[in-house]
């Protein structure tokens, strides 16, 4: 007696019952494998960019717009600030870098920031091809908006007012592309980086730009009246952190906003709507097994003079309790595999909606190391569902069975 050939010949007879319980086995795994999934990507993501960034100062206004604005590039900024006053942070004993950032347009819905060569360096962007600009109104581009937008070294494009691309074109001023860096996995991918001097000439409205003046040195480029949307700074110690944020928000028309503690408020508010969901796909599973389970135990029931017939014919009731055994086990299997393919599908569904809107690719697929233990998980319940109606099979008395019949 081949008892997998049985096993998979009682699924298939039951068709119905098999395909709810695999069903309601696949929805549960694939809710909890998309949101492993989810979290771990979107913590890299957040995570790698932050890295090497203490404190973003900008405009009053939201703490967290001013994060995502300036580190994430999701979010509008949340207006200018006087670049005097930001580089009057270069002074600060406790301050170790700052990197401003000139934001506001866009060319096909890829930001353009004019910032200073420490913001590449801070990401470790290098060039694929050509070099980093050096006069105003040159680019380097990030891998994905060579990619998307078909932009080559030398080509000239002229940017669109605000950050979807579907704002006035600043045709009178064009700028040119002079480099395209390899991928990175940051932000830097999914941006049109220049000088500071470029975002003040195209909006100088016909003025003379500052920028033929301008100096290589980062302290010369603070000009009176000149703004910035935001800088990004990085502390020499943690006495920084102690006093810096009051000071400013305090003592200028600036706000200060910690990245880690608004990345954690925001994980913290997105947490809630997670464990929500991974709670309704534990209950999803624990339907699934109690559907199993009544399944397995009407079966038994429906088949008892048949599992007597065999057990007359010399099988054993070990046996046979195996064959019952394998049969949740088997939809423990295939519900699992379903539910990894399914939370892949929906990865997928998730990153093409992340990159049309933000540019952002969530795209790694590998089997993560929870997703193992989601699957003897799985056959846990798949073994506890079948195990127990299937306990029935030495219970059975094999002439009553028979004679009834």
């Amino acid at each position: 007696m081949n008892v997998v050939k049985i096993s998979l010949a009682n699924l298939k007879e039951k068709k119905l019952n098999s395909f709810l319980s695999a069903l309601l086995l696949t929805l549960g795994i694939g809710m909890i494998s998309l949101l492993l999934l989810l979290n771990k990507q979107l913590d890299e993501q957040f995570r790698r960019n932050i890295r090497g960034i203490d404190m973003v100062v900008g405009a009053k206004g939201s703490p967290l717009q001013l994060i995502l604005s300036s580190i994430y590039q999701i979010d509008a900024p949340t207006g200018n600030v006087p670049l005097a006053e930001v580089d009057a942070l270069r002074k600060n004993p406790f301050v170790k870098t700052v990197i401003p950032l000139s934001m506001g347009d866009s060319y096909q819905g890829f930001r353009i920031v004019g910032t200073t060569p420490k913001y590449i360096e801070h990401f470790q962007a290098k060039l694929a091809k050509g070099q980093i600009y050096n006069a105003s109104m040159e680019v380097a581009i990030g891998s994905k908006v060579a990619a998307m937008s078909q932009l080559k070294i030398g080509d000239t494009f002229a940017s669109s007012h605000g950050l979807d691309g579907a704002g006035e074109a600043h045709n009178d001023k064009k700028y040119k592309v002079t480099g395209i860096f390899e991928t990175t996995g940051s932000v830097v991918d999914q941006l049109i980086l220049t000088r500071l001097s470029s975002v003040w000439d195209v909006h100088a409205h016909g003025e003379e730009g500052a920028a033929k003046h301008e100096e290589h040195e980062e302290h010369d480029e603070a000009e009176a009246g000149r703004q910035v949307t935001s800088a990004l700074i990085q502390f020499r110690n943690p006495m920084g952190l102690m006093t810096l944020p009051r000071q400013i928000n305090e003592n200028t028309s600036m706000q200060a906003a910690l990245p880690s503690i608004e990345i954690n408020r925001l994980f913290s508010l997105l947490g809630v709507g997670i464990e929500t969901l991974r709670a309704l796909a534990l209950i999803i599973i624990s339907i699934a097994g109690i559907s199993v389970f009544i399944s397995l135990y009407n079966s038994l029931k429906e088949r008892k003079y048949e599992m007597a017939l065999m057990l007359s014919m010399g099988a054993t009731r070990t046996r046979l309790f195996l064959m019952l055994l394998l049969e949740g086990l088997m939809l423990a299997v295939i519900g699992y595999f379903s539910g990894i393919i399914l939370s892949r599908v929906g990865l997928w569904l998730f990153s093409r909606a992340a990159e049309q809107d933000f540019h952002y690719s969530l795209r790694k697929f590998t089997i993560l190391p929870e997703e193992i233990y989601l699957f003897f998980a799985a056959l846990l319940i798949g073994f506890l569902a079948s195990a127990l109606p299937s306990l029935g099979i030495y219970r059975l008395n094999i002439s009553r069975t028979l004679a009834e019949e």
